[in-house]
């Protein structure tokens, strides 16, 4: 028969990932939105492979420490691992690895991303991925896919680079028509240079306000004489979001490429 475990194609890492995760979230975890770290990925290609834990325990340490996590929680959380993979218990050693970096990362200054642009008056990529975390987190606790619930509309009216004077004027810009298009309540943020993206919730009216969109951006472009130092007509798209949380920095790094 076949399983999750052995789809063809589905990496074995990330099969046992997904299991730890909600393995974890259904029983030690507190907040689902925030238990995905890069570290943690770490930690299971390192046990796939059969290779010494510990180096990945200890920065997996390190990033729960940082996002405020404690001790009991992120151990308990580790050994939900290790019984995902078929083992009694955690070794002692990564064990103590993951408290030796929870314990260095508790101490280390800890600096805190810039959630909002100040050329556009949108958010970072950091603040769209933390509100990204929020939805999926809902949706998971309500028993929902956040690919049929929401989207990102995804703005590119980027050119040759402007110099910076242009390149603000440009941001600020469309950052006035995202924010006179949709209004409050829709998280929406500076990607890149000349490139936004705005969370929107799916409905029978997202495709026909593209349209609306190119133009409000354009008359706005036209209105403060920056028309010309922005890709003509812009760029406007439905960008679908993946299944699962841990691909959304994946998702917006293509977005910049």
């Amino acid at each position: 028969m076949t399983t999750e475990a052995n789809l063809p194609g589905r990496p074995a890492s990330d099969v046992l990932l997904r299991q730890w995760e909600t393995a974890s979230v259904e029983s030690v975890w507190l907040r689902p939105g925030d238990w995905y770290t890069p570290a943690a990925e770490a930690l299971v290609e390192a046990l796939e492979a059969r290779l010494d834990t510990a180096p990945a325990a200890f920065r997996l340490g390190q990033a729960r420490s940082v996002a405020g996590v404690g001790i009991t929680e992120a151990i308990d959380d580790m050994a939900v691992l290790f019984k995902s993979a078929g083992y009694e218990s955690a070794p002692i050693r990564s064990i103590r690895a993951l408290c030796e970096g929870w314990t260095e990362g508790d101490t280390a200054p800890v600096t805190v991303p810039a959630m909002k642009d100040p050329e556009s008056g949108l958010g970072t990529a950091e603040y769209l991925t933390r509100r990204l975390a929020e939805v999926y987190g809902a949706a998971q606790r309500n028993g929902r896919a956040v690919t049929e619930s929401h989207a990102l509309v995804v703005v590119d009216v980027a050119v040759a680079d402007p110099d910076p004077w242009q390149r603000m004027a440009r941001n600020a810009a469309v950052g006035q028509a995202l924010t006179n298009a949709y209004g409050e309540g829709y998280p929406m943020a500076r990607i890149a240079d000349g490139l936004y993206a705005v969370l929107v919730e799916r409905g029978m009216s997202l495709g026909a306000g593209i349209a609306t969109l190119r133009d409000r951006i354009s008359d706005r472009a036209t209105a403060l004489r920056v028309g010309n130092l922005m890709r003509q007509p812009p760029r406007v798209w439905i960008e679908s979001l993946p299944a699962e949380h841990s691909y959304i920095t994946s998702l917006l790094e293509s977005l910049q490429r």
